[in-house]
């Protein structure tokens, strides 16, 4: 039976020290979105690794998802391997042999709000560029692909194939670029 934790921000210049989890034998941890439990590596690493009578201790609801269809099915899912799960800052508790009513209703409501907190965030982020774009401060991101090398490529008579394969980007971005 092993102590597991996991812990989780969102981005890379964010910091996991205020995640405390106290005393465990393995710690998982990423610097993703919350957005999909799919695409965390880390967490897929955690619920393959934990064990019937393990326990995995988490800070709260929102570092585990931001989606409450997810929280519910990672929570399921570390049950379902016959282990415990704990979240520390609400003092919920789920195991498989035990069943909750109330412990559930706090999760729902925890993690509806949580999933509320994030669309409210990315609502305001879009407030914020809208903004930005009609003062003309916004610029965008930086585009990742050289677009005069793409041009110049296919001036020297390189396909579409061999222009993506040597710039390391799909076929679809070289034909936007030489078609836009």
């Amino acid at each position: 039976m092993a102590l597991v934790g996991y812990r989780r921000v969102s981005s890379v210049d964010q910091n996991l020290d205020r995640q405390d989890l106290g005393q465990v034998e393995k710690v998982f941890e990423e610097k993703l979105s919350g957005k999909s439990a799919k695409d965390r590596p880390a967490l897929q690493a955690m619920l393959d690794y934990i064990r019937e009578g393990d326990t995995v201790a988490v800070y709260s609801i929102d570092r585990l998802a931001r989606d409450l269809r997810d929280l519910q099915d990672i929570i399921q899912t570390v049950n379902d391997k016959g282990a415990t799960i704990r979240f520390l800052t609400e003092g919920l508790t789920f195991s498989a042999d035990k069943d909750d009513a109330f412990a559930k209703l706090q999760l729902h409501m925890m993690g509806a709000f949580a999933e509320f907190e994030r669309n409210i965030i990315r609502k305001r982020q879009a407030e914020g560029i809208a903004k930005a774009k009609s003062k003309g401060v916004y610029k965008g991101r930086k585009p990742s692909i050289d677009r005069d090398r793409v041009k110049e490529l296919r001036e020297e008579g390189l396909s579409t194939y061999k222009i993506a394969a040597n710039m390391g980007i799909s076929r679809m971005s070289v034909h936007r670029i030489l078609n836009g």
